[in-house]
């Protein structure tokens, strides 16, 4: 029983880093290499992750700079951002690309943070259906008599005692990125 839960524990966890790699994507006004993470350049007639054809820093709080290791990707790394829709278009110098950040205004801001609770919701719907399958799993053990009642009982306190610590953990990401989101 004890793999039952543990395997279940593993999938609410996963839904949480699902949750906040979906967060990594949201813009706060502050550039994030993580926003470039989705994105496929083509790289002699292969999609290649975009930190793989170009070094990727941020020089300043706004600014995104990505300096390809062929100049000839240039105008391709520029294709693929424009193809990705991510909001900014990007300025070629002939040497790098740079992504300007614009500041967020408060609507957009108070817009973004609906986003993010309507987010964390579905993750913790997604986490209580975890636990409401895992739950029948461990009925249906008792029921073929796999374990015993009280072995019945310990397995759903402890099936709860992980949905309420994944709930907590998605709460807390859920109020981190709305702090992020919402500070000026």
């Amino acid at each position: 029983m004890k793999e039952v839960i543990k395997q279940f524990e593993e999938k609410m966890s996963k839904s949480i880093d699902v949750l906040q790699e979906d967060f990594a994507s949201i813009r706060a006004g502050r550039a994030n290499p993580h926003l470039l993470d989705k994105i496929k350049v083509d790289y002699y007639g292969t999609p290649t992750p975009i930190q793989q054809v170009g070094n990727i820093s941020v020089p300043e709080a706004r600014i995104i700079l990505i300096t390809p290791w062929e100049k000839t990707l240039l105008k391709e790394i520029e294709r693929s951002i424009n193809q990705a829709d991510i909001g900014i278009n990007p300025t070629n110098d002939g040497t790098a690309i740079r992504l300007v950040f614009p500041e967020l205004t408060e609507d957009r801001r108070k817009e973004l943070a609906k986003d993010i609770k309507k987010k964390g919701e579905e993750t913790k719907v997604a986490i209580r259906n975890i636990r409401r399958d895992a739950v029948d799993k461990i009925k249906k053990m008792e029921k073929a008599s796999e374990i015993t009642e009280d072995d019945l009982k310990d397995g759903e306190e402890q099936v709860q005692k992980a949905t309420d610590e994944a709930i907590k953990k998605v709460d807390k990401v859920v109020e981190n990125k709305t702090k992020e989101i919402m500070t000026v």
